[in-house]
């Protein structure tokens, strides 16, 4: 029988730690492939990192698995961003580290400038580090071209040269060499991708800074300097709901190309951290119920809490898939952020200083999206509950 089920799978933390495969990864996907290493069930890999391109992370899954993945089945936070053509003609300033030009391009972008460009152009901004400050004063800048909005890809190298150069670009809008007159309100467009605050590595301590904390930074700069909040066109990555539904439409497309006539019923999202992966599933499910009830506009606003631009491509991206989906159970593992005695705070009076919201400001907190269907020891465990659920063996 084919399957009417699909897998998304976190990495860090739930198949790998760092540079190391978690070991049941590879129990997991000997169940789930067959005598010749071909998936046997549609698997899409939704991960937040963004410093990297599609097939640098397909390659790195395909070692630490043991079988070929195609870049095809992997969402990284940034994915979904070429939905958003209405940005691709206009000039970007792009933020991050690793090939931020080249995931750009690949996304649709026509014009961007990376933040080392932006540096250069205007040698005066960055005065952080007394290293590498002119020794001279330089000559003005000309030909630069106006910047129109910003995307944010992931936590960059040098915080401060990042996070004084994209202030200065709002505040100038888009034009940081210019003197300034009123502060424009509201600001350019800003698109983020990645809020996670923190992710696991092997380090013992148990959490690294994630891109979540640099946009805290931003935010909270800006509103200190400002006096007004930040606002973004979008935020991308788990656990928006249109990363999800993205994930959707990719697991369709995979099983199509498979030849498995049977349409896909049910999801089953894989994660280790209750804030992103938990909390983007039951999103989503939230939304999947909504729409089965023909209640598609309204599912969207009360599902997409984060970012209401993003209902227009969100549905534009829906008319693009059959409605055969009827849910996305989520599967919190314990190889990662999670902990066993880790508790969720029940409203924001009670947060103590262990156990606090962790999601993006724009996310309300709501006890019932981070608690997850099931929680499992690792992901040979999920993928075991996920057959027996089905019956599929």
């Amino acid at each position: 029988q084919p399957p009417a089920f699909g897998f998304l799978f976190d990495v860090d933390g739930v198949l790998v730690r760092g540079s190391q495969a978690v070991p049941a990864a590879r129990q997991a996907f000997r169940r789930l492939a067959d005598g010749g290493g071909r998936l046997r069930v549609p698997v899409v890999f939704l991960t937040n990192a963004s410093n990297c391109l599609r097939s640098a992370k397909a390659r790195e899954l395909s070692q630490a698995l043991g079988l070929e993945v195609s870049p095809e089945q992997v969402i990284l936070s940034h994915s979904p961003l070429r939905l958003f053509s209405q940005f691709h003609q206009k000039c970007m300033l792009v933020a991050g580290q690793g090939p931020v030009e080249e995931n750009a391009q690949n996304l649709g972008f026509k014009h961007v400038v990376t933040i080392e460009a932006l540096r250069k152009a205007y040698p005066l901004l960055d005065m952080v580090d007394q290293s590498r400050r002119p020794k001279e004063l330089p000559p003005p800048t000309t030909g630069f071209p106006t910047i129109e909005g910003v995307i944010l890809f992931g936590e960059p190298v040098r915080w401060e040269t990042s996070l004084q150069l994209i202030i200065d670009v709002l505040l100038s809008n888009g034009n940081p060499g210019a003197e300034l007159q009123d502060i424009p309100y509201p600001h350019l467009p800003v698109l983020a991708c990645n809020m996670d605050l923190l992710w696991m590595a092997e380090a013992k301590m148990p959490s690294r800074f994630g891109h979540g904390t640099f946009l805290l930074c931003l935010e909270n700069i800006y509103k200190k300097v400002t006096g007004r909040e930040l606002k973004y066109e979008a935020l991308i990555g788990k656990p928006s709901t249109v990363t999800y539904r993205y994930a959707e439409y990719l697991i369709k497309e995979q099983a199509e190309k498979q030849g498995w006539k049977s349409p896909i019923r049910r999801l089953y999202a894989v994660g280790d951290n209750p804030m992103s992966d938990i909390y983007g599933a039951n999103l989503y499910n939230n939304y999947l119920k909504s729409a089965q009830q023909n209640q598609v506009q309204a599912g969207v606003k009360r599902s997409l809490q984060a970012a209401s631009p993003q209902t227009e491509d969100h549905l534009k991206l829906r008319k693009d898939c059959n409605n055969s989906v009827e849910s996305c159970k989520s599967i919190l593992v314990c190889t990662g952020v999670y902990r066993h005695n880790g508790d969720v705070p029940s409203n924001t009076e009670e947060r103590t200083t262990e156990t606090v919201f962790h999601g993006h400001r724009d996310f309300c907190f709501d006890p019932a999206l981070v608690e997850a269907s099931y929680i499992v020891q690792d992901v040979n465990d999920a993928v075991q509950l996920a057959f027996k659920k089905e019956n599929w063996s």
